[in-house]
């Protein structure tokens, strides 16, 4: 499975072993990848891992038009065989009242992709490369003692689409990605820890120096910490930040979530505003800065710019081809693949809609009257979010700015209903920034409620 796959080939044999067992509608989903990582611990190796994945999923429909589904690793034509009768055997179990079909737009065309293809630099030579980033960064400030989280990897992947009506997809992607988390301690204070993440197409195009610096700048930046008294403030979310909010409450978009009864918004949100009105939300996975962007999903419907708020207003929600069926609508490019089918976002983009004032003004946290609280990253979204009910409440790492100045939060809890916050937003700070995660600026949201230590 780690060797290039001939996707044309593969289709091939599929059809003639379908064929010859009586299959007459299948697919196929599958990704391999070739994954090379190190972790460094004060200099000397912590783990260094090399491992090949691969996922190759069959689906099968009988002739009562009922869904089978099959696992398997094993591409020869054997094994190809055994998967197309077991999930053949399995469709005699399919759910009668939830039965995926092809998406129609599993043959159209897919958009192009700038994505070079990079050969790995090898397991020793990210080795070397991490261990003089965590020396430079140890050697930054005398509290930074260690970096306890720290890694450097290279995959080379793959994702092939294949159905029985002739659709025939295949990407191709190399990605590297590195990570730094320092720990800083004075004597007599808390520790305090900050991080940074960058992602290229290939190891050796990777921003270790920016890296490095943002790693190193955000933890002295909580060394000098003091407690917040509890009561609400204007906050000032990071790109990162507020990304990581939206997507906690991407339920709201979700097609199969609102199928499911789990989602806030229901058949009837479409056309109804849900945030201020100059504010714009996007998916859009085709993004240059969207690094290991798909060109399809996992039904082999292309990927493209979608947008889900405008002007404040829902427009449109996520969907697979079930949903989208259910809704008399187009599938949308982002389903997994299953006997169920999964509906996820890709990648956002946020910001202020065109043409609109895009709220207040000239907002700068510095110059602001009143005290303001900048959040620079959020924890335990998993247990903080409650995403049926629409609230929150989340630990968050960041900053009380007054004065011009910027001193530390030694703990706090930012809480209250994502509705409210989409529809209390003041404004946007500066340029739009590129994160894993998606594109976004600086947003601030007024009145929220914030809780400091006991």
């Amino acid at each position: 499975m780690a060797a290039t796959l001939n996707a044309e080939s593969l289709r091939g044999r599929l059809e003639q072993l379908a064929s010859a067992a009586g299959i007459r509608q299948w697919d196929l989903g599958a990704a391999c990848s070739t994954d090379t990582s190190v972790q460094v611990d004060r200099g000397e190796a912590k783990q260094m891992k090399g491992a090949q994945r691969s996922s190759i999923t069959i689906r099968v429909w009988n002739s009562d038009g009922l869904v089978g589904i099959t696992s398997t690793s094993d591409l020869s034509d054997a094994g190809l065989e055994r998967a197309l009768a077991g999930a053949r055997e399995a469709s005699g179990f399919g759910n009668p009242d939830d039965t995926p079909a092809f998406s129609p737009l599993a043959t159209a065309p897919l958009a192009e992709l700038r994505q070079p293809i990079h050969e790995p630099q090898g397991i020793l030579a990210l080795l070397d490369t991490l261990k003089d980033a965590e020396q430079q960064l140890l050697g930054r400030h005398a509290a930074i003692g260690t970096v306890p989280y720290n890694g450097l990897a290279e995959r080379s992947s793959e994702r092939i689409y294949l159905n029985s009506e002739g659709a025939c997809r295949q990407q191709r992607l190399s990605t590297a990605s590195l990570y730094l988390y320092a720990r800083a301690e004075e004597a007599g204070r808390k520790p305090r820890s900050a991080g940074a993440v960058r992602l290229a197409y290939g190891a050796r195009e990777l921003d270790v120096a920016g890296c490095i610096n943002e790693a190193a700048e955000r933890t002295i930046s909580h060394l000098d910490y003091a407690p917040i008294s509890t009561g609400h403030y204007t906050c000032v979310f990071s790109p990162e930040a507020f990304l990581d909010l939206i997507g906690a409450f991407s339920s709201l978009f979700n097609a199969r979530a609102v199928l499911d009864g789990v989602s806030l918004s229901n058949r009837d949100s479409i056309g109804q505003p849900l945030a201020v009105p100059f504010f714009d939300l996007h998916d859009n996975g085709l993004n240059p800065g969207n690094i290991g962007a798909s060109a399809f999903d996992g039904e082999g419907t292309p990927t493209r710019r979608l947008a889900l708020l405008e002007g404040g207003v829902l427009r449109h929600f996520l969907h697979s081809e079930a949903t989208a069926r259910a809704f008399g609508v187009a599938p949308t490019g982002h389903a997994g693949l299953g006997a169920k089918v999964s509906v996820g976002p890709d990648w956002f983009e946020i910001g202020a809609t065109p043409g609109s004032s895009g709220g207040q003004q000239g907002l700068d946290r510095f110059n602001a009257p009143e005290p303001i609280v900048w959040i620079d990253s959020l924890s335990a979204l998993h247990a903080g979010v409650k995403a049926s009910q629409g609230s929150f409440s989340l630990p968050f790492d960041g900053w009380l700015v007054q004065g011009g100045e910027a001193r530390s939060i030694e703990a706090a809890t930012v809480a209250g209903d994502i509705r409210t916050l989409l529809n209390s937003i003041v404004g946007f700070e500066g340029e739009a920034k590129i994160t894993p995660d998606g594109l976004c600026p600086l947003v601030w949201v007024e009145g929220l409620s914030v809780t400091g230590e006991a």
